[in-house]
């Protein structure tokens, strides 16, 4: 008699060594980092979806180039931070939206580190 498999190896088998933990992988400060849902479309360009989840680690420094969430005269916001002609700025990246001047009135909240998305 001859035994034939119901199905074949799944690709991922070759690829995995070890079980993967995307807690542990994307949450470098657990007590610093948060997890927030996006609204809206102001960071499209970056590949940052209405209705993503974004990890935002509050102890990683913001660097120039670096996503960013901030509080701009009470609202939170998530844009790009950009160094331009000697100022720091939170600059969208999709259209119809404006840059914002970092000034006495933003607090960055974060950066980050992560973006989850659910696949229809």
């Amino acid at each position: 008699m001859v035994h034939t498999p119901a199905g074949f190896p799944s690709p991922a088998q070759d690829d995995m060594q070890e079980p993967i933990d995307l807690g542990a992988w994307l949450v470098e400060h657990p007590a610093a980092s948060y997890i927030m849902r996006v609204e809206g479309r102001s960071m499209a360009g970056a590949g940052i979806n209405d209705g993503d989840l974004l990890v935002v680690n509050r102890a990683k420094a913001p660097r120039t180039g670096a996503v960013v969430v901030a509080l701009v005269h009470g609202e939170r916001t998530l844009k790009r931070l950009r160094y331009i002609d000697g100022r720091h700025w939170l600059v969208p990246e999709a259209e119809g939206f404006t840059d914002i001047l970092v000034d006495e009135h933003v607090e960055i909240w974060g950066t980050v580190v992560g973006v989850a998305r659910k696949m229809a």
